[in-house]
C-alpha cells in the first residue's frame, strides 16, 4: 500500500481550496531498466474527491502524469470542520483513500 496522501483543505469566501500530494511511482510503461527490459506501466488512472460524502470532483489520468503527483482544485461551499476525502485508483487495481478536515 502506498504512503498516505497529504491533503490540505482551506475554506475562504464561500470556497474551499483543496491541495493533494499523492505518493505513487507513476511508471509510463515506456522506460527501460538497466538490463534493457521495458518497465511495465503502473500509474493512477482515476482520482475522485468528496465533501462530506458527496462526490465533488472526478479526474481520469494517464501515464503522462509525473511521479508523486500534486493536484489542486476549488470546491464551492465547504466550511471549517467539513470532511474532504480523496481516492485514487491505479491501472493495477490498487486504491487508496485519505481524508482531511477543512480548516
Amino acid at each position: 500500500m502506498a504512503d498516505p496522501m497529504r491533503i490540505r483543505a482551506q475554506a475562504s469566501g464561500g470556497k474551499t481550496t483543496v491541495r493533494v500530494l499523492m505518493s505513487h511511482e507513476m511508471e509510463s510503461g515506456q522506460r527501460k531498466d538497466s538490463a534493457g527490459k521495458v518497465i511495465p506501466a503502473w500509474h493512477i488512472n482515476n482520482v475522485q474527491a468528496s465533501l462530506n460524502g458527496k462526490v465533488v470532483m472526478t479526474a481520469d489520468w494517464g501515464p503522462a502524469v509525473s511521479k508523486n503527483p500534486f493536484t489542486q482544485f476549488v470546491i464551492k461551499g465547504g466550511k471549517a470542520g467539513d470532511k474532504v476525502a480523496v481516492t485514487w485508483k491505479d491501472n493495477k487495481g490498487d486504491t487508496r483513500t485519505d481524508e482531511a478536515t477543512v480548516s
